[in-house]
């Protein structure tokens, strides 16, 4: 295994930062092998995300027969944890244990709940659905089993996620912060497209046994990946014998902190707007490919590894032009730009009849859903106090799978009641009424993208205006590369 590990960290080396952007963010205590072994965290996130709002809510609304309004709820019952991601970063900022870790112990708890909210997830949708031997179960009882598991798995992503970030850029200076975003974030969708072609192989042929299979494999390498992921990779610190360390601040002490740097409300509510905007489609665009344009379920599951291309080229784009110091507010201002294009495609390619026009808007979406959420989450960090890695990482979280959550909730009540009020009727440009509650969800979208859009201006124009305020300064003071203490 360590000889596998060692040529395959040769290879990506090899390919140099012309093709890796975030390749040059290795340094001699940090080889590019170990970050890309910790970053296998986010494989393990990108399988869940894809399982969770890729392969489930298709399965659920088609094969399963589930409301789609029910489906949204399920899938957005995660959220009950996003506002506590903060908390948990703050939490990981500030814990101490006997081992001296500070993040491991979050990421294995994480990990753990990861796992047994997949171990009874399967079983809990056939008693929702009604299927197989569940068929005379009590209802209740699968709607508590399958709120139970989503609502496990979801606290478990949110967990892993912020303390596995916030313990990457513990190991990586301030300047390779925008490197190590887009590393974790390129290894998140390949964890993405890998998983959601295998899962979409796994399930051409369906059937509830296989649904069992498959996501009770995803328990087991959950754990697996992420158990590899930590092994060695924090800095042990035993407290005995050492001085008392000073208090910690309280959690609000630490959020009022936080607060006062400039600009965080308003970044907080672009983030906000600008994930809704991305995410209402999440559980949509896959039952829309099945349902309006009769993909197969093998079909729209390699959806997701469509978006997740995309976001991979999206990612590796923002990080290049982010690392040579590029204005992290621009480049969520052009990816909430990108996006209006791509639900137009979406929308246009059912009345039209052409399919692709649906491929290329869903590879847009994760385009420039990339470079929004590289935009946003760089901002954060490079304005965030120090010491707080972890609280800033965690309150952009929390704000970002809230308004997630928000958004898929929402567009699944949304297609429900239109497709309720359009029932019977043809819609517009010739469409069956089905379609019409998907359409207008897609449109809510590029709304809240017009909004997200105008929200940007005020933080590009004082991006711009600090630069110019520093230019003098900096062209003063020698580069960190000439200077001899450097």
């Amino acid at each position: 295994m360590d000889e596998l590990g060692r040529s395959v960290s040769r290879v990506w080396a090899s390919l140099g930062p012309r093709f890796l952007p975030f390749a040059d963010v290795a340094t001699p205590d940090l080889p590019l092998g170990r970050l890309l072994r910790l970053s296998l965290f986010q494989v393990s996130v990108g399988m869940a995300l894809v399982l969770l709002l890729g392969t489930l809510n298709r399965v659920m609304i088609v094969e399963l027969g589930t409301p789609a309004s029910l489906v949204g709820i399920m899938v957005a019952l995660p959220l009950v944890f996003a506002p506590f991601r903060a908390l948990i970063g703050y939490r990981s900022d500030t814990h101490r244990c006997e081992l001296g870790w500070r993040r491991v112990p979050f990421i294995w708890r994480g990990s753990l709940l990861q796992f047994g909210g997949f171990a009874i997830m399967p079983f809990a949708l056939l008693v929702l659905a009604g299927q197989g031997h569940a068929a005379d179960a009590p209802m209740w009882i699968g709607l508590f089993g399958a709120g139970l598991a989503f609502l496990l798995v979801g606290a478990g992503v949110h967990t892993v996620q912020t303390a596995g970030l916030a313990l990457a850029t513990d190991l990586t200076p301030p300047e390779s912060h925008p490197k190590v975003v887009g590393l974790m974030y390129v290894m998140l969708l390949i964890g993405m497209m890998g998983s959601a072609l295998a899962f979409g192989l796994a399930l051409s042929d369906f059937s509830h046994g296989r649904l069992v299979q498959v996501i009770q494999a995803a328990a087991v390498i959950t754990l697996a990946l992420n158990l590899v992921a930590m092994w060695k990779q924090e800095t042990r610190r035993p407290p005995r014998g050492a001085a008392p360390p000073p208090a910690d601040p309280t959690f609000l002490e630490a959020w009022n902190k936080f607060c006062e740097g400039p600009n965080v409300v308003r970044r907080l509510v672009v983030i906000g707007l600008g994930t809704m905007a991305f995410c209402m489609s999440d559980i949509l665009l896959e039952p829309f490919g099945g349902e309006i344009l009769h993909f197969t379920v093998g079909a729209t599951t390699k959806l997701s590894a469509l978006f997740a291309v995309g976001g991979l080229l999206g990612f590796g784009y923002a990080s290049h032009v982010l690392g040579k110091g590029g204005d992290a507010y621009r480049m969520t201002q052009t990816g909430s730009v990108i996006g209006l294009p791509a639900f137009v495609l979406v929308i246009v390619a059912a009345p039209a009849g052409l399919p692709v026009l649906f491929l290329v808007g869903t590879f847009l979406i994760g385009f420039g859903g990339a470079l929004f959420g590289h935009g946003t989450l760089t901002a954060t960090l490079t304005s965030a106090p120090k010491h707080q890695a972890g609280l800033a990482l965690g309150a952009w979280g929390a704000v970002q799978a809230t308004a997630a959550g928000l958004g898929m909730a929402a567009s699944g009540v949304i297609r429900d009641l239109v497709n309720l009020a359009t029932a019977g009727h043809d819609g517009f440009w010739g469409l069956p009424g089905a379609a019409m509650g998907y359409v207008s969800v897609y449109s809510l979208e590029i709304l809240l993208l017009l909004v997200t859009i105008a929200a940007t201006v005020p933080l590009v124009r004082s991006a711009a205006r600090d630069r110019r305020r520093l230019e003098p300064a900096l062209q003063s003071v020698p580069s960190a590369r000439q200077s001899p203490t450097a």
